[in-house]
């Protein structure tokens, strides 16, 4: 068992301050956002997989009746195999701190969720004063889409039941047909891919353990990740062109191409759809994809192997 703590504790570590530093500074996350993305997920269910073996294996041998219905099932070569018939002091030190880690992590996953419902419900109700039922009876704006009257030139996905892709009367009149269908073409890559849930995972992780390299670059990442990933959603449907200018169009009075603005993300997406990045290879996409999915099967390799040592 203090093998296995250890090497869980190595493998954490290692995915949670070195591994998220290099992935920030590589090159090809640029090039490959949908991929890149992905492998940020494995890192994040590596360190929380340590983290839930760990918590398991520690209880286990602080606490006989966690023992006993964990390794209920197990024949006694296996639970023998664990040593867990004396803990040391730093492990049952370390199962108290991840005991309180997960207890803090559902409290910030629940507070999220919670926020998350309580702004949804606001602007749900700020659409319905902006765009009230229609009279004499006609059905009231409930489709996919809805235009809501307003110069400001503005278009973005409302998730929830139903979910509704909302456009202002500025943004088509300010964006021509093929700019405007870009633009839809984003923002149904973000619907399509879920990445409203990715978002607040990250921002609940980043809130709840903002001293932690890998939650503080995860949380940033995907905010500009998820917006690479669209946009190539778009580009490739409607053109690289097309859809910068539309990208222009409906946030050129923010400051868009201003080094200055605190909006730098959006000169940034800019300059890459006008020259776009050449993608990896495809061999090279399924590799990393591969070897990413392997990543996070570490530590219940660590957990298990002791019990499937004993039963050969």
């Amino acid at each position: 068992m203090t093998v296995c703590l250890l090497l869980l504790s190595v493998v954490a570590l290692t995915a949670a301050v070195p591994a998220p530093r290099a992935l920030t500074r590589a090159a090809w996350t640029e090039r490959e956002p949908v991929v890149a993305l992905w492998v940020w997920q494995c890192l994040v269910a590596t360190v929380l997989l340590c983290c839930l073996t760990a918590l398991v294996l520690g209880a286990a041998a602080v606490f006989h009746t966690v023992r006993d219905r964990v390794f209920a099932p197990a024949p006694p070569a296996v639970t023998a195999a664990y040593d867990l018939s004396a803990a040391p002091v730093w492990a049952v030190a370390l199962t108290v701190l991840l005991a309180c880690g997960a207890a803090w992590t559902t409290a910030m996953l629940t507070r999220e969720l919670a926020e998350v419902r309580r702004r949804r419900g606001l602007t749900r109700a700020h659409l319905r004063e902006r765009a009230p039922d229609l009279p004499g009876g006609l059905p009231a704006a409930r489709g996919p889409m809805l235009v809501l009257e307003d110069e400001y030139p503005d278009a973005w996905w409302m998730p929830g039941h139903p979910a509704q892709l909302v456009v202002t009367t500025g943004a088509l009149h300010r964006l021509t047909d093929h700019q405007l269908d870009a633009v839809l073409t984003h923002e149904r890559g973000h619907a399509r891919a879920h990445h409203d849930w990715l978002l607040h995972l990250s921002t609940a992780l980043a809130t709840g353990f903002p001293r932690v390299p890998l939650f503080a670059h995860f949380c940033d990442q995907t905010h500009r990740l998820v917006e690479l990933a669209a946009d190539d959603t778009a580009s490739r449907r409607c053109g690289h062109l097309t859809t910068a200018l539309a990208l222009i169009e409906l946030n050129q009075h923010r400051g868009v191409l201003s080094c200055a603005s605190s909006r730098r993300l959006l000169g940034e997406r800019v300059d890459r759809l006008l020259q776009p990045p050449p993608r990896l290879l495809r061999r090279q996409r399924a590799l990393t994809t591969t070897v990413a999915a392997l990543v996070p099967l570490l530590p219940l390799l660590i957990t298990f192997a002791p019990g499937l040592t004993a039963l050969t």
